[in-house]
């Protein structure tokens, strides 16, 4: 390389060196700003990441935490790489994969905890706060309910708190929790324009098929002994119902979920069955109106009120009498529904159909079919067959329990001969062995039986621990008939629900007890404001906002009206925040109002200050104008300037020096 060559990148590394400009270190303020913000966007994942990666997430915050108390400088570059290395090649042993709703929720809390280790200028913590906004919105994608949302909202006001200490170091937190919570509460009216008129989507906030609804509990379509007592200790709320009128009394809320008609010996599983429009019997008697909220589920069926009767497109009927949804329950939806709980159904059931109701698998419970052919034995009917078994199984004295002994191979034999305790679907299946052994169709439906009535909003509440397991018999000129052989042997299970109906060796969880008459009240109170929530946010669905737009005198179907009413209004709101600073401005600040009084009586001589004009430049002119006061006018000009533009506030003394500075000029 020539000396000439050699001098020239010199000179272009010389300048680009003196064009850097090193970012300000980050004081220890400012990086507590930002852990809190990280702490409280990390921790409410907690509920759904696994427990090594959250308490990695909070292990690296915690070193965070130790450097800023400690006044450390931030680990090595490469120390930092080599844990991002391996902290992402955990998420990807522990899920397998990094695409993904939960992997990458996972990889970003993790990565949010490195990106705070090595913190160090102003950029990191823009970057750091980015990071927790997008986490917090992740925090939707698990959990939408009020209180997720209130933790979204103080993380986003922590959030904003850091940004604002990073731009005013010198406040006190006083001052940067004051700025916050005003910046958040100038959102809300956007935030309010954007939920109203921002076009809805459909759907869940996630949609690939990998993750989307891993979360989702509650019925399955095959039935074994235990499955249904695994829900008895849990408080989820399955579904919700709003009747038009009266709701039905307790023995007639069975909520009806999947049939089971196929038996192996131990399970219960769905058959097959056909689909129409319209329901497969003639609704008649008493109808029940009533408006279903359903908690997402994944699966097709509505648990609609015994027995459903026509309802809106959406909605098919399945030919073993079930109300299903057009595709499957993947969000929180809402359903218009009536029921006929009176009405004669399957009463010209297909052959095949009984045939298979009173199929056994050979071999299976020998002693529950010896049972029954002497039961049967004699018997001129099916009914009289029927209350034959329910009497003896009432004479069983079977005992009802949420924590009933594992059963073998011939369950029925065991549950009747045996342990004789159960849950719900020990006596469903018994009793179904039984029926089935002597030659009468009998199938298992399971759902939900009960609910209770919250006294807040009136909404019937059902919970996962309302699953039940009944029997339906078919008995010719009849049709299908309910039989609940749970309530020969706990009947309170069916009048009063599942915590009057166990003994004191059951106990239920504490939100679950009936004699905590005080902790019933709060949780009526919380899940009635929970409805709320779910109803009017949550259920702002595109057939609600078509609907609130037409009544607003909007047309909803032009995207472009649509879309030029939301810039219109967000103009508007700009231009109103916009005005309501400038006078906020010009009124909180003293100093400014004291300037300003001073420009106007300048101006009634002749000499206002030009829009232009700065105020030392202003003074100059004031003392060209007025030579016997010159003095007097640059030292006010040069004091207003000082106060309003330097880093130093205002004190109350300077003030007042000012203003009588002020007042003293003499205008002729």
């Amino acid at each position: 390389m020539s000396a000439a060559a050699a001098g020239f990148v010199a000179m272009l590394k010389r300048g680009a060196a003196a064009g850097r400009v090193p970012a300000p270190a980050l004081d220890r303020r400012q990086g507590l700003w930002l852990l809190a913000a990280a702490a409280l966007t990390v921790v409410p994942h907690g509920l759904w990441l696994p427990p090594w990666i959250h308490a990695l997430c909070l292990l690296l915050l915690a070193w965070r935490g130790l450097i800023l108390w400690q006044g450390t400088r931030p680990p090595p570059a490469l120390l930092l790489l080599a844990v991002a290395a391996a902290v992402a090649a955990g998420v990807r042993l522990e899920f397998g994969h990094f695409f993904g709703k939960d992997p990458g929720v996972a990889l970003l809390a993790l990565l949010l905890g490195v990106k705070l280790l090595e913190a160090r200028a102003a950029r990191d913590i823009r970057a750091g706060v980015l990071l927790c906004l997008f986490l917090q919105l992740a925090l939707f994608l698990e959990n939408q309910s009020i209180a997720a949302a209130a933790m979204a909202l103080l993380g986003t006001l922590t959030c904003l708190g850091a940004l604002v200490a990073l731009a005013d170091p010198a406040g006190s937190v006083r001052e940067h929790v004051r700025s916050a919570t005003l910046l958040l509460v100038h959102g809300l009216p956007f935030l309010l324009v954007f939920f109203v008129l921002f076009p809805r989507i459909q759907g869940p906030l996630w949609g690939l098929p990998a993750d989307a609804f891993s979360a989702s509990t509650g019925l399955s379509d095959t039935m074994t002994p235990g499955s249904i007592s695994a829900l008895g200790n849990s408080s989820a709320i399955a579904l919700r119902a709003a009747f038009d009128g009266p709701p039905p009394p307790p023995a007639q809320r069975y909520w009806r979920g999947p049939v089971l008609a196929d038996f192996d010996g131990r399970t219960w599983t769905a058959a097959r069955f056909a689909e129409a429009d319209t329901p497969f019997y003639r609704p008649v008697g008493r109808r029940l109106d009533y408006v279903l909220t359903l908690e997402p589920h994944n699966r097709r069926w509505l648990m609609a009120l015994d027995y459903p009767g026509e309802a809106g497109p959406l909605v098919r009927f399945a030919s073993d009498h079930q109300a299903l949804s057009a595709r499957p329950v993947q969000s929180r939806s809402r359903f218009a529904l009536s029921a006929y709980p009176d009405a004669p159904v399957g009463t010209g059931e297909s052959p095949t159909v009984l045939a298979a109701a009173t199929r056994l698998p050979a071999g299976s419970n020998p002693r529950s079919r010896e049972l029954a052919a002497s039961l049967a034995a004699g018997a001129a009917s099916h009914a009289e067959i029927l209350e034959r078994v329910l009497a003896h199984m009432r004479a069983a004295r079977l005992r009802y329990t949420l924590r009933p002994p594992l059963l073998g191979a011939h369950s029925a034999d065991e549950f009747l001969f045996d342990s004789r305790s159960g849950f719900c679907e020990h006596f469903a299946s018994a009793f179904a062995v039984l029926m089935r052994a002597a030659g009468v169709p009998t199938r298992i439906v399971t759902g939900y039986q009960g609910g209770e009535i919250n006294p807040v909003d009136g909404y019937l509440v059902v919970r996962q621990s309302d699953a039940h397991a009944w029997a339906e018999v078919w008995l010719a000129g009849r049709g299908w008939l309910r039989v609940d052989p749970t309530a020969l042997a706990a009947p309170e299970r069916i009048a009063d629900g599942l915590a009057a109906a166990l003994g004191a060796e059951d106990a239920l969880p504490l939100m679950l007890q009936a004699d905590m008459a005080w902790l019933r009240g709060l949780r009526h109170r919380w899940e009635a404001l929970s409805n709320s929530w779910n109803q009017y946010v949550l259920g702002y669905n595109p057939e609600r906002q078509r609907e609130l737009l037409a009544n607003l005198g909007f047309d909803y179907r032009s995207a472009a009206k649509l879309a030029g009413l939301l810039a219109g209004i967000s103009a508007l709101l700009l231009l109103g925040l916009y005005a309501w600073a400038s006078w906020q401005r010009r009124t909180s600040d003293p100093v400014q109002r004291a300037w300003e009084r001073f420009s106007t009586r300048m101006a009634r001589a002749g000499l206002g200050r030009e829009p232009w004009e700065g105020p030392l430049a202003y003074g100059d002119r004031l003392a060209e104008a007025l030579p016997d006061q010159a003095d007097s006018l640059h030292a006010i000009c040069a004091a207003y300037a000082r106060l309003r533009y330097g880093a130093v506030q205002a004190g109350d003394r300077q003030l007042r020096t000012l203003q009588k500075q002020m007042k003293g000029i003499r205008i002729q």
